[in-house]
């Protein structure tokens, strides 16, 4: 089944986007056909455009398969995919990208301290082992002493 795709284009240039794809898509047709299904597609988009309010200036990426019956260009309307990028969304996207890149940061930070905080407890762990293996050889050292002087 062929699909028709746009790629990202401007909402303003849609139709045009839209005709061109599907000439070079149905190559062969009769160009009255590829004329008439263009028009049929746009006029959807139009409508669906214009209900989810696309501002000229945003982005869109059209798809949509469609089959070739006696010569005659039919839609699948259940694939279309129609994707809008706005204006707004570009701001609210670089904001979210430069929180994450905070959250990032803070978090290298934080593991660098941790790691540094691990080191002094393993420092210091080491330190407490050989201060209980003294302590027990002292003490061990005192007990022996006490039973070989009481035999």
């Amino acid at each position: 089944m062929p699909t028709l795709s746009t790629g990202f284009v401007r909402a303003a240039g849609y139709a045009d986007k839209v005709r061109r794809v599907l000439f070079a898509r149905a190559k062969g047709l009769d160009p009255q056909e590829i004329v008439r299904a263009a028009a049929e597609f746009n006029m959807k988009i139009f409508d669906i455009m214009q209900k989810r309010k696309v501002d000229k200036s945003d982005v869109v990426r059209i798809r949509c398969d469609f089959n070739i019956k006696e010569g005659k260009i039919e839609w699948n309307w259940d694939t279309l995919e129609l994707e809008v990028y706005t204006r707004e969304e570009r701001p609210l996207l670089s904001e979210a990208m430069k929180e994450v890149e905070e959250s990032r940061e803070a978090l290298r930070e934080l593991v660098t301290e941790l790691s540094g905080l691990s080191t002094e407890l393993m420092s210091i762990a080491q330190k407490i082992n050989e201060l209980v293996n003294r302590v027990r050889r002292e003490h061990i050292g005192e007990e022996e002493k006490t039973e070989t002087e009481t035999k």
